[in-house]
């Protein structure tokens, strides 16, 4: 049986490894938390969806056991945040097997990241819309059940190659996989996707609970039409998301943020707090400057203006710094941002 281990046990990466092992695949979870992982060897894992609750046993390390487990991987699938890819990719390259793969299971633009870490023949992309949080240790709140979560998979020179297909069928046992052979494009349509829950981040509310403030929705927009422009400058063929069509994307035209905007938060449920609001509220640091930070990045150097994406990322290091508290009012802040930066 093929080894499979899951690298980093966030929320993602909980669900996911509890997913393979009630799938009775060969699968090992690893994190640094070390109190995450306690929990997990002594009660197991408990999953809580809008069915019910489960608990699974799963094979767990700290990640200072890694070196002391003999086998190397089939697969490795890293699922950490965007800020600790690299060290992490580099970490895991020696526990891949000669014709291991590498999958960043990760938000924003990782992938060329990791195959400077390890090797373009070694990195699979893939793009994530599961939706679930971690707040304590062993327990995770999972908003998107598998029937609602998707994955997509591709190499990064677009072929459809035998190895894809197989983490296709590791993935369907997680919710729906598909393949694409433009994964630079799917990863793009994702980080704007990402990118428009990011306002929501400073104001200590859920997504559905944002998107009912005053000029909330309308900014997030906003911010997704940057983004659209920025990925469509630099070439990216934008991919249809969360059980869209390409010809309901195409027919959107200039309002296909908007549309995404709302298929998003419906999918994900009324509980569930984009990842950044999470990290904001945990007191860490988000990925904020992965995300809408590239879209700022890459609207520089092209010359288009960001100054939606722009304010999200100060009102984000405003966040980070203690500068500001969490508070619904932010969302003025997020404006007065935007009216300053407009008026330069």
């Amino acid at each position: 049986m093929e080894k499979i281990c899951i690298l980093g046990g966030g929320a993602i990466g909980s669900c996911v490894s509890a997913s393979l092992t009630e799938a009775k695949l060969d699968v090992c979870l690893v994190d640094q938390w070390a109190a995450h992982i306690e929990k997990i060897r002594i009660d197991g894992l408990d999953v809580i969806t809008t069915k019910g609750k489960t608990n699974t046993k799963i094979k767990s390390y700290h990640l200072s056991d890694f070196a002391q487990l003999q086998d190397k991987f089939d697969y490795i699938f890293m699922a950490v945040k965007a800020y600790d890819t690299q060290w992490v990719a580099k970490f895991a390259s020696v526990y891949l097997k000669e014709d291991g793969v590498l999958i960043g299971l990760q938000n924003a633009y990782n992938d060329d990241k990791n195959v400077e870490m390890i090797g373009k023949d070694k990195v699979i992309g893939a793009v994530v819309e599961l939706s679930c949080e971690i707040f304590q240790p062993g327990i995770v709140q999972r908003n998107t059940i598998p029937t609602g979560t998707w994955f997509a998979v591709g190499e990064l020179d677009g072929t459809i190659t035998p190895r894809l297909r197989n983490i296709q069928k590791i993935m369907l046992n997680v919710g729906k996989c598909d393949l694409t052979d433009n994964i630079y494009g799917a990863k793009w349509t994702k980080l704007i996707a990402n990118s428009m829950t990011c306002p929501f981040s400073s104001l200590s509310l859920k997504n559905w609970e944002a998107m009912k403030l005053p000029g909330m929705f309308e900014f997030s927009v906003g911010v997704g039409k940057e983004s659209f422009k920025v990925g469509k400058a630099l070439g990216y063929m934008i991919e249809p998301l969360f059980g869209l069509t390409n010809e309901e994307i195409g027919n959107a035209g200039e309002n296909a943020a908007e549309l995404v905007m709302k298929k998003m938060v419906q999918d994900v449920g009324p509980n569930a707090r984009t990842h950044a609001a999470q990290d904001h509220v945990k007191g860490r640091r988000s990925e904020i400057e992965f995300i809408n930070g590239k879209v700022s990045q890459e609207g520089r150097r092209l010359g288009i203006p960001t100054p939606f994406n722009d304010a999200v990322c100060e009102v984000a290091r405003m966040t980070h710094s203690g500068e500001i508290q969490l508070d619904p009012d932010n969302v003025k802040l997020l404006y007065q941002k935007l009216e300053k930066i407009l008026n330069k």
